[in-house]
C-alpha cells in the first residue's frame, strides 16, 4: 500500500500544481484534493473533496479517506474569490486548528507538512541582517497574515508536543514569485509606477513557485539518507536583491514617498483595487528580510533551482516590459555619457557591481 496524501488549498495555484505533481510520484497510491471551493484548474487523477477546514467535518475526510500524509497548504494572504479578510482569518488559524485536531485524532496519520511565511520574522528597523529559524521577532504583527502565520505556527507546535509519533515539518518560505504567481507583492511589482518609501531600499529574498513544489514534494516523502525532513525551515533563493533593483529589471520608475505618507497612499491603492497595500507590507518594503537557509540546505538536503535574482528574471520577463525597459534607459545613459565625454566608453550599470 503506497501512501494516502491529503493536499488543503487545492483550488489555489500552488496547491494545484502541488496535487498534480505528488500523484506521479512512485510511493504515492492516492492524492485527496481539499478545498472549500470548486478548483479552476484541472487535478489530474486525484479525488476532490468540497471540505471546508474550519468545519470539524474534516475529521471524517482523514478517517474515510484513510489519509497518512497532510500537506497543508490553505495557509495564505489573499482571499480566493469573494471571500475578505475575516475569511481568510477564518481559515488560516480556525482551519488549522480543526485540521490539527483531526489529525490529533487519526492513529494513521504519519507526516504533516505546513506552508508557513517568513513573515514570522516581521520587518523592524533593529532587527538582525540575517534571520535564523531560532531568531525571535523583533517587534510582533497586531494583525494581517503575519499574525495568522504566528498563530498557526503556535498551535503546529503544540500538535507536535501531543503527537510525537508525528513528524512534522513546517517550512518558512520567502515571497514567492513565478510567471503565474499572484500576490499582494506580484500586484505592487506590476504597478506602472512603484511607490517606495524615501530614505529606504529594502533588502529581498524570493523563492521560485518550481521549488516551492520541489520542496514539499522532498518533505512529504520519507527522508533521504543523511537528512532530516521534520522541523521548521526557511526556504529562499540564493542571494537579495535591493528594491531599487527590482524596479529597474522591471523597467518601471520609482516615486520615493514620506513615511509618515506610505499609508495614505496604500489606502489610496486598496481603494481602487490595485494592490493589497497592507501595513506588513509597507514595513517590508521599508525594512527588508533577509533569512539564512542553512538548515534548509544541510539538514533538509534541499537546494533551490532558482537564486533570487533568476526568480526575479522568471516573474519580471511574464510581466512584459514597464515605463523605462533596462535595455532603453542603458541605450539613454550610454548616449548622454558620449555627449558628455566623446570616446568614452559605456557607463557599466550599477547591476553589473552589486552581485545581483
Amino acid at each position: 500500500m503506497g501512501k494516502v496524501v491529503l493536499v488543503t488549498g487545492a483550488a489555489r495555484h500552488l496547491g494545484g500544481r502541488f496535487v498534480r505533481r505528488v500523484q506521479r510520484d512512485p510511493e504515492v497510491e492516492r492524492v485527496v484534493a481539499v478545498d472549500a471551493v470548486e478548483p479552476g484548474h484541472p487535478l489530474g487523477d486525484a479525488e476532490f473533496v468540497r471540505a471546508d477546514i474550519r468545519r470539524p467535518a474534516i475529521a471524517k475526510v482523514l478517517a474515510e479517506h484513510e489519509v497518512d500524509t497532510v500537506v497543508h497548504l490553505d495557509v495564505t494572504g489573499t482571499a480566493l474569490g469573494a471571500g475578505g479578510r475575516t475569511a481568510v482569518k477564518e481559515t488560516n488559524v480556525i482551519g488549522t486548528m480543526q485540521l490539527l485536531g483531526a489529525c490529533q485524532k487519526s492513529p494513521r496519520v504519519g507526516r504533516l507538512v505546513v506552508k508557513s511565511s517568513t513573515n514570522v520574522y516581521g520587518s523592524a528597523p533593529r532587527d538582525p541582517a540575517v534571520f535564523t529559524e531560532t531568531t525571535p521577532a523583533k517587534s510582533q504583527s497586531s494583525g494581517g497574515f503575519a499574525k495568522d502565520a504566528v498563530e498557526v505556527e503556535g498551535y503546529v507546535r503544540g500538535f507536535a508536543r501531543r503527537r510525537p509519533d508525528v513528524a512534522v515539518c513546517v517550512l518558512r518560505f520567502a515571497n514567492i514569485l513565478g510567471p503565474r504567481v499572484e500576490s499582494p507583492l506580484t500586484e505592487y511589482l506590476s504597478l506602472p509606477v512603484m511607490p517606495t518609501v524615501l530614505g529606504y531600499d529594502p533588502r529581498l529574498q524570493f523563492v521560485h513557485e518550481d521549488d516551492v513544489i520541489d520542496v514539499l514534494r522532498l518533505v512529504a516523502q520519507e527522508p533521504r539518507r543523511a537528512s532530516l525532513n521534520s522541523g521548521t525551515f526557511n526556504v529562499a533563493g540564493d542571494g537579495v536583491l535591493l528594491l531599487s533593483q527590482c524596479a529597474r529589471r522591471l523597467g518601471r520608475p520609482t516615486v520615493p514617498v514620506l513615511m509618515p505618507a506610505v499609508r495614505w497612499v496604500g489606502s489610496a491603492l486598496r481603494t481602487v483595487g490595485l494592490t493589497d497595500f497592507a501595513p506588513e507590507q509597507i514595513r517590508l518594503l521599508t525594512h527588508g528580510r533577509v533569512v539564512s537557509t542553512a538548515q534548509m540546505r544541510e539538514v533538509l538536503g534541499f537546494r533551490p533551482r532558482y537564486s533570487t535574482a533568476e526568480a526575479f528574471a522568471d516573474f519580471a520577463a511574464s510581466r512584459g516590459p514597464g515605463l523605462l525597459p533596462p535595455e532603453r534607459l542603458a541605450g539613454a545613459v550610454d548616449r548622454l555619457a558620449g555627449r558628455v565625454a566623446p570616446g568614452a566608453g559605456p557607463i557599466p550599470s550599477r547591476d553589473s557591481h552589486d552581485g545581483a
